[in-house]
């Protein structure tokens, strides 16, 4: 259990679901875990810290990295796990709410990256994990803007894969179908049958299965592992 020993890691919306599995996974395995979210874990994972962080505010993400850097000299990984959803389609989604969506789900991964890569394209070394969804590689009616900035993630992952490979900084996507959380826990009932439905193993995942994902994404067993989208989706995609 020691795959991430020495590495200091900052998992966003790591307060509940797959983010706190996220953090609870990484310090069982020896990371320094620092948990970015508005509320706090309850419990709190065992061996990390809480630091409160709006991912759509520039500032805060720049505070919250000078403060892992003074804390902990380092950082080796960013899991970029924050989102919200709306399930309104194009024709009735407000501007409010698609800015909404796209200012978490796709600024926040953009500003986490180009804060995390200060410290990462210093040191020469980091993995920076973003989440994306199924959601972002096929469609569904509704979720207009939750697609649109799932989708664009996946651009973005590949963007900064091929241009920080060679200062030593690895940037992947993990792509997971239906997941137990929270979030889904507040979903329309009938979507998530439907999307269960459409999965070959005929059940959804825990948030654990996708964090076991994002454990190999950020040790150093995936060192040649760069630009790539592990999907994790009980064969959902496969269809």
């Amino acid at each position: 259990m020691d795959r991430l020993t020495g590495k200091v890691a900052v998992v966003t919306g790591g307060a509940m679901g797959i983010g706190r599995a996220t953090a609870d996974l990484f310090a069982e395995q020896g990371a320094t875990v620092v948990v970015a979210d508005l509320v706090e874990p309850d419990p709190a994972p065992p061996g990390t810290a809480h630091a409160r962080l709006d991912v759509t505010d520039e500032d805060a993400w720049d505070r919250l990295i000078d403060e892992v850097l003074a804390d902990h000299g380092r950082l080796d990984i960013l899991v970029n796990n924050a989102g919200v959803i709306d399930y309104a389609g194009i024709a009735e989604v407000t501007a409010e709410d698609w800015e909404r969506v796209l200012g978490v789900d796709q600024t926040g991964v953009f500003l986490g990256m180009r804060a995390a890569l200060r410290p990462m394209l210093a040191q020469r070394s980091g993995s920076i994990i973003n989440l994306s969804s199924a959601w972002g590689v096929v469609g569904s009616e509704g979720v207009a803007a939750y697609q649109a900035a799932k989708g664009a993630v996946r651009g973005l992952t590949r963007n900064a894969a091929v241009s920080y490979a060679r200062s030593g900084v690895r940037v992947n996507t993990v792509i997971p179908g239906w997941v137990s959380t929270p979030l889904t826990d507040r979903q329309p009932a009938e979507k998530n049958a439907e999307v269960v439905a459409l999965t070959p193993l005929g059940y959804g995942a825990q948030p654990r299965d996708i964090a076991w994902g994002c454990v190999y994404l950020a040790a150093d067993e995936s060192r040649y592992v760069t630009g790539s989208e592990l999907v994790i989706d009980g064969g959902l995609l496969a269809r």
